[in-house]
């Protein structure tokens, strides 16, 4: 068996609409190959509809029976989804 590294993801500083095909279309590359590390430490502002495209990706993920974390969330990616109550949705996937 092959063991494939975990990629890696880095979230820009401003996570919006504008950005948001890109981050989808680069998750849903990695996630098809394995493993998948988000690293979240440079979010300056997230808009709630990224954060729905996150909690989407970790399912996909799951369903394809592979991990994905959020490395060093930020402190604006952790109080946006603290603001809007997804606490429990993200759970499993921060790190650090």
């Amino acid at each position: 068996m092959v063991k494939v590294a975990k990629k890696t993801v880095a979230l820009p500083a401003i996570v919006d609409l504008d950005s948001l095909d890109g981050i989808r279309d680069g998750l849903l590359d990695a996630i098809e190959e394995g493993a998948v590390s988000i690293n979240g430490a440079g979010v300056e502002r997230v808009s709630t509809n990224a954060l729905f495209m996150l909690i989407s990706a970790a399912e996909t993920a799951r369903k394809n029976n592979f991990e994905l974390t959020i490395d060093k969330p930020s402190a604006a990616l952790s109080g946006a989804i603290e603001r809007l109550g997804l606490g429990t949705s993200f759970l499993g996937m921060m790190r650090g």
